[in-house]
């Protein structure tokens, strides 16, 4: 074999080595941007959920036989801070904002309440955190996007199934009725 080919062969496989690398190190920034778009989702999260016990004591004040509303915003809040996986989250989140919803549609009925100042600002507060959840959501969806993306596309698939990159799952609305339309509040 002559020298030529050997340095053919070796600047050839250096070439490669040198791919792979690139890949790799691709799918790891992906990979933790994905981590650090789900924290963000967390923050959020964690800032509506110390929000929810001052607005149920606030709305306990005023609405003290509304129990049933404010156990189930509770109960809501407590399965959402105990999910764990992305799918269960999404789904105690779904619940969450819906027993929300029905508490600010009772507080609709209390004239003094919805002059209480506390009130007012917690509602203002919790108005702007979900806003942020909503855009921290989409941050992390479309992160998820491009990372599923590169994974799947050849020959970055070959590569991401040897270093067992798998695809991220997206935080979405759970497959449930309740969660993709308006909720219905009775108040009879």
């Amino acid at each position: 074999m002559s020298s030529a080919n050997s340095i053919g062969i070796i600047g050839g496989l250096l070439l490669l080595i040198i791919v792979i690398v690139l890949i790799y190190n691709q799918f790891v920034k992906l990979r933790q941007r994905v981590n650090n778009a789900w924290s963000q989702i967390e923050v959020q999260l964690k800032r509506r959920y110390d929000l929810i016990p001052t607005l149920v004591d606030t709305v306990k004040e005023y609405a003290s036989h509304e129990q049933q509303i404010i156990e189930r915003v509770t109960i809501a809040r407590t399965e959402a801070l105990s999910a764990k996986v992305i799918d269960q989250r999404a789904g105690a989140e779904n619940m969450l904002s819906n027993t929300l919803k029905n508490l600010f549609a009772v507080a609709e009925n209390y004239p003094q309440l919805k002059a209480n100042e506390n009130f007012c600002k917690l509602q203002d507060e919790l108005s702007n955190t979900e806003s942020q959840i909503s855009f921290a959501r989409q941050f992390y969806n479309d992160t998820v996007q491009k990372y599923n993306t590169k994974i799947e596309i050849f020959p970055n698939n070959i590569f991401a199934g040897i270093f067992n990159f798998q695809a991220a799952k997206y935080f979405n609305l759970n497959d449930n009725y309740e969660a993709r339309h308006a909720v219905n509040v009775d108040l009879s």
